[in-house]
C-alpha cells in the first residue's frame, strides 16, 4: 500500500498532489504531467546502438521501434547475442559513455529521455523505470546486507529516514514472498538461495513504484518450479502497480502466457511483431518458427537430439548482405542474399509485422517447401530421425497449437478492458478513514 502513496501517472518535477485513487489514467483533456493520456508508455523510434571495438563497429542494436503501454507486457524473444539485453539497456541509458554511438528516439510517457545527462538519468531510474538483471549474484554487492541494497534507493529517491526505509524493505521481502523477513533482511547475499536472491533483485526494482520494468532474464539459472514462482510473482506485482513491462527471453513459452505482444530480435533488430496469440497462428518469419521448432517436446523420448537452428547468428561487424537470417535459413532464395527484407504489415492481421520475402504460409513458401522436400531437405514441423528415435511430424504442429491456447487462456484472465486495443482499467484502491490506501480489489 504504501507504494501506491506515490503518484505513478505523474513525472518527477510535477507539483500535482497524490490522489485517493493515484492509479486512476488521466481522463482525455486533463493534465497528467508529461504523461499524455494518449502518449504510450515507452515508445522507441529507430534506436541504434554500436560498439567501437579494434575489429569495427558492432552494430549490436539496428533500428529497434517499439511502443509499450502502461498495465501491459511486451515480450522481446531472441537468441544470445542478438541484441536484446543491448536494447533494454540503451533504452535506459545504461550503456558506457565512451566508445558508443547511440541514436534514434526515446519517449518516457511523453518525454523525450535520448539524451539525458548521466545525472537526469538517475532522476528516472528506480522512480520512472527499472530493471531486474539477468544473475542476481552478480548484481547483488556480496559485502551488503540485501536490507540495505533494497533501502538504499528509497532513501536516495524518497528521502526516507532509515527508520522508514526498513519498515518499507520489510514490507518489500514480503510484497515479494520472502518467509521470515525480519530475519532476511540482515543477511548477505550468498547467505540466500538463488531464487530467494532473484526475488531479493525484484524488490530492488520495485523499490521505488516504477512505471516501467526491465525484466532481463529474469529466470535464469533457476529450475522449472522456481521460474513458474518468479513470473508469477511478476505478474502480481505488475497488476498491483499498474506497471509496463519488457520481458526479455529466449523461452517462447515463457512469453506465450505473459506477455501481451512479442516482438522478435534476431542481429539488432526486430523481424517480427504481433499480438501473442496472432503470433503463434498465423508465424510469418521464419526465424521464429526455428525458434518454435526449437522447443523440446514432451512426446520425445528420453535422450533424443534436441532440435538446433543450424550455423550461427551472423557476425555484427560484418553482416551478410541482404536478409542477415539468410544464411541459416532454409527457404533462402537469392533475393534474401541480396535486397534485405523490409518490417511490413500482414494484409490479413493488423498490428503484425514480418521481415521476410517469402513469409511461412504464403504460396511462395509453399513452393519453397516443396521442392526442398522432393530434395530430400527436412524442415520445421517434419518427422526427424535421430539416432533410432522418431519424432512425430504433428510434433511442431502441437506445440504451436498448444502455445496459442495457453495466450488465449492468459488473455482470458487478464483484467476487463485489457484488449488488443492495449487499454487496461487500472485496479481500484480503497481508502481507509485514514486517507491512506487499502487492499485492492481482486480484478
Amino acid at each position: 500500500a504504501f507504494l501506491r502513496e506515490r503518484d505513478p501517472l505523474v513525472s518527477p518535477g510535477t507539483n500535482a498532489a497524490a490522489t485517493d485513487h493515484p492509479t486512476t489514467r488521466p481522463t482525455e483533456g486533463t493534465s497528467g504531467g508529461t504523461d499524455s493520456a494518449n502518449a504510450p508508455l515507452l515508445e522507441v523510434t529507430d534506436l541504434h546502438t554500436a560498439f567501437r571495438t579494434p575489429r569495427g563497429m558492432v552494430r549490436a542494436v539496428d533500428g529497434l521501434s517499439l511502443t509499450v503501454e502502461r498495465g501491459k507486457t511486451l515480450g522481446i524473444v531472441g537468441e544470445s547475442g542478438s541484441g536484446k539485453s543491448v536494447a533494454s539497456r540503451s533504452i535506459m541509458g545504461l550503456t558506457p559513455r565512451r566508445n558508443v554511438e547511440r541514436s534514434g528516439t526515446v519517449r518516457l510517457s511523453g518525454r523525450e529521455i535520448t539524451d539525458l545527462s548521466e545525472a537526469e538519468y538517475r532522476d528516472l531510474w528506480a522512480t520512472e523505470m527499472a530493471m531486474i538483471f539477468q544473475d542476481p549474484m552478480t548484481a547483488l554487492n556480496p559485502v551488503m546486507k540485501v536490507g540495505a541494497q533494497i533501502a538504499e534507493s528509497m532513501r536516495v529517491h524518497l528521502d526516507l529516514s532509515k527508520s522508514e526505509a526498513r519498515e518499507r524493505t520489510m514490507a518489500l521481502l514480503e510484497a515479494v514472498h520472502i518467509p521470515e523477513p525480519h530475519k532476511r533482511i540482515d543477511v548477505y547475499p550468498h547467505e540466500m538461495s538463488g531464487g530467494m536472491r532473484q526475488r531479493v533483485v525484484i524488490a530492488i526494482a520495485l523499490a521505488c513504484g516504477p512505471k516501467l520494468l526491465f525484466a532481463d532474464e529474469p529466470t535464469t539459472a533457476l529450475d522449472v518450479t522456481v521460474q513458474a514462482q518468479v513470473l508469477d510473482l511478476l505478474a502480481e506485482q505488475q497488476r498491483e502497480r499498474y506497471m509496463g513491462m519488457i520481458l526479455v527471453t529466449h523461452d517462447l513459452g515463457v512469453v506465450a502466457s505473459r506477455a501481451d505482444e512479442i516482438a522478435v530480435m534476431y542481429a539488432g533488430r526486430i523481424v517480427e511483431r504481433a499480438p501473442t496469440r496472432v503470433l503463434f497462428r498465423e508465424m510469418k518469419m521464419p526465424y521464429t518458427e526455428a525458434l518454435l521448432a526449437a522447443i523440446p517436446k514432451l512426446e520425445m523420448a528420453s535422450h533424443t537430439r534436441l532440435v538446433a537452428i543450424g550455423g550461427r547468428p551472423p557476425d555484427l561487424v560484418n553482416p551478410p548482405e541482404g536478409c542477415s537470417f539468410s544464411p541459416r535459413c532454409p527457404y533462402a532464395q537469392d533475393r534474401c542474399r541480396t535486397e534485405e527484407p523490409q518490417l511490413i504489415e500482414s494484409p490479413t492481421a493488423p498490428g503484425h509485422f514480418y521481415a521476410c520475402h517469402f513469409p511461412v504460409g504464403s504460396p511462395a513458401n509453399d513452393e519453397i517447401r516443396v521442392q526442398l522436400r522432393r530434395a530430400g531437405v527436412s524442415l520445421p514441423g517434419d518427422e526427424v530421425v535421430l539416432d533410432e528415435t522418431t519424432v512425430s511430424p504433428s510434433s511442431h504442429a502441437s506445440v504451436r497449437s498448444q502455445l496459442a491456447e495457453q495466450a488465449d487462456r492468459a488473455q482470458a484472465d487478464r483484467p476487463a478492458g485489457s484488449d488488443e486495443t492495449n487499454t487496461i482499467t487500472p485496479p481500484h484502491i480503497n481508502t481507509q478513514a485514514d486517507g491512506s490506501p487499502a487492499a485492492t480489489e481482486e480484478s
